[in-house]
């Protein structure tokens, strides 16, 4: 150990594997590959499964099968993210990343987990010595050499054990905004694509799980349309009778900067499948039309992909209060709904767009081989049953209601995540006692 409490981390890991470097064979099922775009922020998330064959597996587990508590590491694009395994998930690395074992007699995985994070480490991670610059991907002998700060096992054991609560807290909040999210869209579905209150008031029952003020704005038979049959007296329109879109602003990268008041909306701003990221904004000095602002609460749509399912085009996010940014601005990837609210909401298109038909349809309107591009009417051409305003209203409100809680769980993550960030360098460190981090959670949370 060095004067400063650092190692290598090739001293406490009694393995250190680099992954096979070839592509995974891609499968529907089989077994779990895990890829770079599964580690985020010191999480495994598995939200996003990609899978091979029971041949190609035991190829990438030859080295190395991966247990639990082992961390995996990933070289590049991004750089210097880490998870950890969990018990029981059997699984192999991807491309670009390593396995690497924690020594149980010299540091806790969960304490490692945490001191990669480090601001120190990473900057170690992201800094070559020899060329004295930044580097894109780590060398596995560089990685061997690459300096933790180590506490005593009994204090890793209790910087673990505080950091993983905070951690786990933010888990279950989001989990419960998944929740919120899928409610939300299991109502859309059975009152707007499956018609079930129409269905039920023709069968002669009561519609199931609202009441009768509610029920009474539904129609109780169906009439013939260009889309099938549809409830009576409701109108087939297409989204631009309904909604304004507005395409985001075509930008260089010499409008980039480190830090800025202004920020683009890009396509990192979306979660795969749909919803809102706080973490993929680009800072950013040009110029804009005020038509390309994007406010909180407004509904926008990914017209560009670059992942090889479709992930991302035509997916709807809705966007969230953010703090770190005054104004944010839609890049050239994005597109922003503002619905005619004498006809729809931004929560009524948000779930129409969600929805397996307006997916399709998205996609039958995409070119393009390496980057996916949505056509210009893409949005704008899909058809839809619109309900009178009356019964919109009504979805609307229980939508919003859904949305305020998930808001409010947004802002608690925030918190809490910044508390995690301004603990875990000064507890690695040893700068923080830790009575006095556990001083300050309690704050948090009263």
């Amino acid at each position: 150990m060095s004067s400063r409490g650092r190692v290598t981390l090739e001293s406490i890991c009694s393995l250190i594997t680099d992954c096979p470097h070839s592509t995974p064979v891609w499968t529907d099922s089989g077994y779990l590959v895990i890829r770079n775009q599964n580690i985020k922020k010191g999480q495994l998330d598995l939200s996003e499964c990609s899978y091979t064959d029971h041949a190609h597996y035991l190829i990438r587990v030859r080295r190395a099968k991966p247990q639990f508590g082992d961390l995996i590491f990933t070289r590049e694009a991004p750089m210097g993210d880490v998870c950890m395994v969990p018990e029981g998930l059997e699984c192999c690395v991807g491309q670009r990343q390593v396995l690497l074992r924690p020594d149980p007699e010299k540091v806790i995985p969960g304490y490692l987990l945490y001191a990669i994070q480090s601001p120190e480490v990473q900057h170690e991670i992201s800094w070559s010595e020899g060329t004295g610059s930044t580097v894109s991907n780590v060398r596995i002998p560089v990685l061997k050499k690459l300096g933790i700060p180590l506490r005593p096992l009994s204090e890793q054991v209790e910087i673990a054990t505080l950091l993983g609560a905070l951690d786990h807290r933010i888990t279950l909040l989001r989990e419960t905004n998944a929740t919120l999210e899928a409610i939300a869209q299991a109502i859309f579905k059975s009152w707007f694509v499956d018609f079930d209150p129409v269905r039920a008031k023709q069968e002669g029952r009561a519609p199931e799980g609202m009441d009768e003020t509610t029920a009474a704005l539904f129609p109780d038979s169906f009439e013939e349309s260009e889309l099938g049959l549809v409830p009576r007296g409701w109108r087939v329109r297409a989204i631009s009778e309904v909604a304004e879109i507005v395409k985001g602003k075509s930008y260089s990268s010499k409008d980039l900067t480190d830090s800025h008041h202004t920020a683009l909306v890009t396509l990192k701003s979306f979660e795969r499948g749909g919803g809102f990221r706080l973490d993929g904004f680009k800072p950013y000095t040009g110029g804009y039309k005020p038509a390309q602002v994007v406010e909180p609460g407004d509904l926008i749509v990914a017209y560009t992909d670059v992942t090889q399912a479709a992930e991302l085009i035509g997916k709807p996010a809705i966007v969230v209060g953010v703090e770190d940014h005054s104004t944010l601005v839609a890049s050239l990837d994005v597109g922003i709904v503002r619905p005619d609210a004498e006809h729809v909401s931004r929560q009524f298109l948000y779930g129409l767009f969600r929805t397996e038909v307006f997916q399709s349809h998205t996609f039958s309107h995409t070119s393009g081989t390496t980057v996916l591009h949505l056509a210009k009417d893409g949005v704008g051409s899909f058809q839809f049953v619109c309900p009178p305003a009356d019964v919109v209203n009504a979805f609307t409100e229980m939508a919003e209601s859904l949305a305020q809680r998930n808001q409010t769980n947004i802002d608690q993550m925030r918190t809490l995540a910044a508390l995690r960030d301004t603990l875990l360098p000064r507890l690695i460190s040893g700068q923080l006692r830790l009575p006095d981090a556990q001083d300050a959670i309690a704050e948090t949370a009263a």
